[in-house]
């Protein structure tokens, strides 16, 4: 047995457990941490998954008074006579070396990113093998995941087939244009994208201060001519230009930009926000884009000395996405649905000609990261378990 314990003793005063595995290798747990994670029935709710043991009641300076174990398990007695048990499994996956910790959050957060630009191979899946199949599913969201795109072919050409992938997912994103919106031309527009023009590179509605993770856009109609959708890997572009121009980088991951979005849809709205158009985690990676010109405000709350250098650094970064070798180029056919990260991916589309009826018209919806990555861990535990 991997996990199989060969040695477990308490170090330093006994505020530490050491654990000698049965390959050798070695993994220690604070005391602390190991009475607040008591599994017994009165610290830990098995029914939710969730603790029971409250901080108020948690000495910090606890120290182990008995500890006894065999190959599966280690038993810890502490100093008021409670006991906790602890599976080799469970106490091997929480290991606190830094190799142990990085797989663990690997596993639980998925961060392999495959970097794209005009190359870009469109992963394609059939629209109902996802909706049957785990697998299939799975397939879907794992791309979606790493790729950041994914085209889903065979829908049928009426309104309806995203709210049946919010279904497959969980739950759509709602937002003040409704659970679902009509992309099409349409007279006094209350958005950009209602029109027939061109759309210049963007993330949808970062007006709002949680932004929609995923975007779902079905085609139900498209135009003979023109129409054609653009996409660019906006995490990519990020590291060219660090690479390039590291000042307009740090110009754009530091400056909180105004958006805005006012209107009547679903309801009627006023939403403000404040964004950094380069979002950098705490360490120092590219976690989300931030950019819309259409609802960027004339609101510009920086130095007047700022102003300048903002602009120059903000010009380079579109040229970067608007070059040849960035963006990826392609045309949605009725009945496809095209999925993609609204943090990361920025997409346009090319201008149409206006004509007396509709000729191009996509249903589109959004959903959270977190209901996408729910249903991710639990097909990939399905797909697992079916193997």
């Amino acid at each position: 047995m991997h996990c199989a314990i060969q040695n477990a003793e308490v170090l330093d005063g006994a505020h530490l457990m050491q654990i000698l595995w049965q390959d050798d290798a070695q993994s220690f747990y604070p005391a602390v941490w190991l009475r607040d994670n008591c599994q017994c029935p009165d610290c830990y709710m098995h029914s939710a998954k969730a603790r029971k043991l409250l901080v108020e009641a948690l000495d910090v300076n606890i120290s182990i008074k008995g500890l006894t174990f065999d190959r599966k398990r280690v038993h810890i007695t502490w100093p008021n006579e409670h006991c906790s048990d602890f599976e080799a499994d469970w106490l091997k996956k929480r290991c606190f070396s830094q190799q142990a910790r990085e797989k663990l959050q690997r596993e639980l957060f998925l961060p392999e990113c495959q970097y794209w630009g005009s190359e870009l191979q469109l992963p394609t899946l059939d629209f109902e093998d996802v909706l049957r199949s785990d697998k299939h599913a799975y397939m879907w969201l794992s791309s979606l995941k790493k790729v950041g795109i994914v085209r889903l072919t065979g829908a049928s050409d009426k309104r309806g087939e995203v709210l049946k992938l919010g279904k497959r997912i969980g739950f759509l994103y709602l937002t003040f244009y409704g659970h679902t919106w009509q992309v099409q031309d349409k007279i006094d527009a209350n958005n950009v994208a209602y029109t027939t023009g061109k759309l210049s590179f963007h993330t949808d509605y970062p007006a709002l201060h949680h932004p929609p993770g995923v975007q779902l856009l079905h085609c139900i109609k498209q135009t003979v001519t023109g129409g054609d959708s653009e996409v660019v890997d906006g995490f990519n572009v990020c590291r060219k230009l660090e690479e390039n121009n590291p000042r307009a980088f740090q110009m754009l991951s530091s400056t909180f930009v105004d958006f805005t979005d006012i209107g009547v849809d679903y309801c009627d709205f006023s939403v403000q926000s404040k964004h950094k158009i380069i979002e950098l985690d705490d360490k120092g990676q590219v976690v989300r884009i931030n950019f819309n010109n259409a609802t960027r405000d004339t609101i510009f709350d920086v130095p007047v000395e700022k102003v300048q250098p903002f602009y120059a650094a903000l010009k380079e970064f579109v040229d970067l996405m608007n070059c040849k070798e960035s963006k990826f180029t392609f045309k949605m056919n009725p009945g496809d649905v095209i999925t993609f990260d609204n943090w990361r991916l920025l997409h346009g589309r090319r201008s149409y000609e206006a004509g007396t009826e509709i000729s191009r018209h996509l249903e589109g919806a959004y959903a959270d990261w977190d209901v996408v990555m729910s249903r991710l861990r639990i097909l990939r535990q399905s797909v697992q378990n079916s193997a």
